[in-house]
């Protein structure tokens, strides 16, 4: 790809306040991207705006949570305000569960992780939607999981909200194909963020997910994902639409 192929272009990054949405939001800026950084850290989105900024970027941060709908109109409003326009979004925002088999999880658990890793990047996607449609062009891309790929990666309900995003995407893939619009996914597999389940190794979903773990291979770096999603979003990928790609070092394929 061309060292500035994003130049001009408007990009929305969700949990850009770290890990792959750091290293995302600053790969598009680094090929002259305008981004806004959305987290729910005010010091963490702050910090990434600085990263943009010391490379000669525009970046915006907006601070909140993604499920409530006056969040997400915020970052709509800052994106058209600030740019003009949304090109590409990045649904990346999501948080880990503790690994609960089915019959362990609390309504709390359930609902939280559906509702931040499910239903937010579904009211972000259904507000950018419109200007895409405007515009006749766009990309949307998310970040799955090796989750998305198997039932042993997870637990019960982090592992659902991954394969709710599958679909969502496959969904987008087929219904916008004909107005210029693409929807794809990266996969990733083991990846050093700071997302960390809390779990008791003694509990039944640990227990059980625990003799599928050992094929997990090298652990990636955050940059390595976010090269993925930049790809996902470029040009270069213009005949690309409705892919789920394992980010993972081959243990999608275990």
């Amino acid at each position: 790809m061309n060292s500035k192929d994003f130049t001009g272009r408007g990009v929305v990054v969700t949990g850009a306040g770290s890990g792959i949405g750091r290293a995302t939001a600053v790969a598009f800026a680094e090929r002259g991207a305008d981004v806004v950084v959305a987290d729910l850290d005010t010091e963490g989105a702050a910090r990434t705006v600085s990263e943009i900024e010391a490379l000669g970027g525009k970046g915006v941060a907006v601070v909140g949570d993604l499920s409530e709908q006056t969040v997400v109109d915020e970052v709509v409003t800052t994106a058209l305000g600030a740019f003009g326009h949304i090109d590409v979004l990045v649904n990346n925002a999501g948080i880990m569960d503790s690994m609960s088999a089915a019959a362990d999880v609390g309504d709390a658990e359930w609902d939280r992780v559906i509702r931040i890793n499910l239903t937010a990047p579904f009211l972000l996607t259904r507000a950018v939607l419109p200007h895409m449609l405007e515009a006749g062009r766009g990309s949307l891309v998310f970040t799955a999981s090796e989750a998305a790929l198997r039932g042993s990666a997870a637990g019960a309900a982090y592992t659902v909200s991954k394969h709710g995003i599958v679909g969502l995407v496959k969904s987008l893939a087929i219904t916008y194909r004909d107005k210029g619009i693409r929807a794809n996914a990266i996969a990733p597999g083991g990846t050093l963020t700071g997302m960390r389940p809390e779990l008791d190794p003694a509990a039944p979903g640990p227990a059980a997910l625990g003799a599928y773990m050992g094929n997990i291979g090298r652990v990636s770096e955050p940059a390595e994902q976010a090269a993925a999603l930049v790809f996902l979003a470029s040009d270069a990928a213009s005949n690309i639409s409705g892919v789920v790609l394992p980010v993972d070092n081959g243990w999608s394929a275990v």
